[in-house]
């Protein structure tokens, strides 16, 4: 699949122009500025064509942030991701990555979701310094530190929802709690999403 430079910012990224990028940013992309990447030609899409065919045309260390908002649970090869988000992201620079939590009922529902996020998901590919159960990096040198991860708490149905961000914010209230939260209560309260926050090493 082609990629397809719709406001030539490919050759900004070339000519040393440091750019925050927004990945499967869909039809509303949540930050103006920010270089849009997705499949599917949206109005604010700016790169259209496949995410590692459109992550490989930029230099290394030319990104300044990456958000990203359900988008990383459709990606197969996670490891070869994050590798690009790592090459591309200049030092210092965060990568924001929102996807559903594993408990969240509605994960199931969609057949385009390929793969499962936990709150250790991330600390599989980043120096983890906050949680305290610890994971292997199965040989992985990493390119980032795990700066945050938090649990969102929602629903679509509007009371549930109210309930859900009333109470929610309870499981984020320190590291133990979040640990405790997601090995014993999270099929009893299912949360939302689970947020994590990226800075490059």
């Amino acid at each position: 699949m082609a990629v397809i430079d719709k406001r030539g910012v490919l050759a900004r990224f070339q000519a040393g122009e440091r750019l925050s990028i927004e990945l499967g940013c869909g039809p509303h992309k949540r930050d103006a500025e920010a270089v849009g990447f997705d499949a599917l030609d949206f109005p604010g899409v700016d790169l259209v064509g496949d995410v590692f065919e459109s992550l490989a045309q930029l230099p290394a260390h030319s990104v300044s942030a990456c958000y990203s908002a359900h988008f990383f649970e459709h990606i197969d090869d996670l490891p070869h991701l994050i590798d690009e988000l790592g090459r591309t992201l200049a030092p210092g620079a965060i990568a924001t990555i929102k996807v559903p939590h594993f408990a969240n009922p509605y994960f199931y529902s969609d057949p385009t979701h390929s793969r499962f996020f936990g709150l250790y998901t991330m600390s599989y590919f980043a120096r983890d310094a906050l949680l305290r159960r610890k994971v292997p990096n199965y040989g992985r040198t990493p390119a980032f530190e795990l700066a945050a991860v938090r649990f969102g708490f929602d629903s679509p149905f509007p009371v549930r929802g109210l309930l859900k961000r009333a109470i929610g914010p309870i499981f984020n209230l320190t590291t133990w709690v979040q640990e405790f939260y997601e090995e014993n209560l999270c099929y009893l309260f299912p949360c939302y999403e689970i947020e994590y926050r990226l800075r490059r090493l």
